[in-house]
């Protein structure tokens, strides 16, 4: 391998690391500002489908996470918060809870008595997981969004392991 050869992979390689140190910092970044919020469901935390970001507005993605639930499991409020809507969207019940700094919650399909206007706080009763939509039946779909853009909601929950930087290449 020439020297031109090694020193343009060698850049190559700092320019990718230096990428993905940037990038890791905004997770950090926008983690650290986040509240900590209650797991939602009682019993075993799982997720049967994970958050997937889409590349843009419009694109293919998961803009939320899927619990393991079943069909009448009790969720809760998992941060105090107003509830915004409640009502079935095409074959689904939601309900959407309102949060202090700029976050709102969508549970779906999940069956509720609450009303747009009623306070809910944290850990408080808020419906009981349904049939309908996407979901696995039983299953419950939580997505948050922050100041309109969707978040991964296990930020919340503080359920996503740190990032660790592998070595990817053999010494030059």
């Amino acid at each position: 391998m020439s020297l031109h050869s090694r020193t343009r992979s060698g850049s190559v390689i700092g320019l990718l690391l230096v990428l993905l140190a940037t990038l890791g910092s905004f997770g950090t970044a926008e983690a650290a500002d986040l509240p900590r919020w209650r797991w939602p469901l009682l019993g075993t935390r799982a997720v049967v489908e994970p958050f997937r970001a889409p590349a843009h507005e419009y694109g293919a993605g998961h803009r939320g996470v899927d619990l393991v639930s079943s069909v009448g499991a009790i969720a809760v409020a998992p941060a105090d918060g107003v509830i915004a809507f409640r009502g079935t969207v095409v074959d689904r019940p939601l309900l959407t809870i309102t949060h202090a700094d700029g976050l709102v919650t969508t549970f779906e399909p999940l069956r509720s008595t609450l009303d747009p206007g009623d306070a809910v706080s944290a850990g408080q009763e808020i419906g009981a997981v349904d049939v309908g939509g996407h979901t696995p039946s039983g299953a419950l779909h939580i997505g948050v969004r922050r100041d309109g853009a969707y978040i991964n909601p296990l930020l919340l929950f503080g359920d996503i392991p740190r990032s660790i930087l592998l070595p990817c290449c053999a010494p030059l």
